[in-house]
């Protein structure tokens, strides 16, 4: 398999819009896969590698640009309580970016195969490959509680114990070489701080994407305080929000490029609505790729899913974006 070269992310940013991979979850469970376990996907980094690449494969075929790591409640912690010591789980750790870099790979090999060479496409109007770029998920502290409390905050530690407990993570991740961190589905401002601090020095580009209800933080600080935290943070390439309700993305696209001056990533969910009471979702899909192009026109430059958006959905939206792409 051939790598595709790939400028740096943040250089991507600056030519035109990205699209992003949507659900890993849904796709791993459209794949057969059980997640009914406190480590959901990061489960499978250990028991069952091959699903989560064949999901990246999926969201890569979809469009996909850049692809997120299946480490999002992956921790020390949570790998700990299943009795994985502290090596093993550094390797799980760097297995979760080489599991998604070679989703990418792999995707980018089916469809040289499926072409005519480089150089006979483009003069035949055939598909050249393109880059794909790698994040590494870094989810809040109650993603590892495996309670809900990502969806609340307010976990009733200091900034500094919240930075204590993700950088280890964050600095087992920078090692294994992707090409940003997705610093998501924050809900609070605190832990956002606790991140940004964390990541200083680590070497790799991050964006910060918060988990909203309304025009507020999950805990409840007004989004224009919350994204002002990124605002003068060099190391910060994009800032937004995720898992979140379609119709609040709107307005926070508008505000986080408003504060902050940054490219804007925005990846909802489906719009259905989780029960933790009977463990299944509700309600109705509202997820509509045709709010991309207000997306783009309000700054957001890194575009896609969350919850429940597979790569049908994905694919739908990568037609979108490519009205607004710059081509490579």
């Amino acid at each position: 398999m051939t790598s595709v070269p790939r400028p740096p992310l943040a250089a991507a940013l600056e030519r035109g819009p990205l699209v992003l991979d949507g659900g890993l979850s849904n796709q791993l469970e459209a794949q057969g896969c059980d997640l009914s376990d406190e480590l959901w996907s990061a489960r499978l980094l250990a028991d069952d590698p091959a699903q989560i690449e064949a999901a990246h494969t999926a969201y890569a075929r979809a469009g996909a640009r850049v692809l997120i790591t299946s480490s999002y409640q992956a921790t020390y912690e949570g790998f700990a309580r299943r009795g994985v010591g502290h090596e093993e789980a550094t390797a799980l750790l760097r297995r979760s970016v080489e599991l998604a870099r070679a989703g990418a790979e792999r995707a980018a090999a089916e469809g040289a195969a499926a072409e005519r060479p480089a150089a006979e496409g483009a003069a035949a109007g055939g598909r050249v490959a393109r880059p794909v770029w790698v994040a590494a998920s870094v989810g809040p502290y109650g993603a590892m509680l495996a309670d809900g409390s990502e969806y609340r905050g307010r976990y009733g530690l200091s900034v500094a114990e919240l930075e204590r407990f993700h950088r280890p993570r964050i600095e087992a991740l920078a090692a294994a070489g992707p090409d940003a961190l997705a610093l998501e589905t924050v809900p609070d401002a605190d832990e956002a701080a606790a991140l940004l601090s964390a990541v200083e020095g680590c070497g790799v580009p991050v964006w910060l994407s918060y988990s909203i209800a309304g025009e507020a933080t999950r805990a409840g600080q007004p989004l224009r305080d919350a994204f002002v935290l990124a605002a003068g943070v060099d190391q910060v390439i994009a800032v937004g929000v995720n898992c979140c309700e379609p119709g609040d993305a709107d307005r926070a696209v508008e505000i986080a490029a408003g504060t902050t001056g940054k490219p804007v990533v925005v990846y909802p969910n489906s719009g259905e609505e989780w029960d933790a009471a009977t463990s299944s979702w509700r309600g109705r899909a509202t997820f509509d790729p045709g709010r991309v192009s207000a997306w783009h026109d309000a700054g957001a430059r890194l575009i896609g899913g969350c919850c429940r958006v597979g790569p049908e959905r994905i694919a739908e939206l990568a037609a979108v974006v490519r009205n607004h792409e710059v081509p490579w």
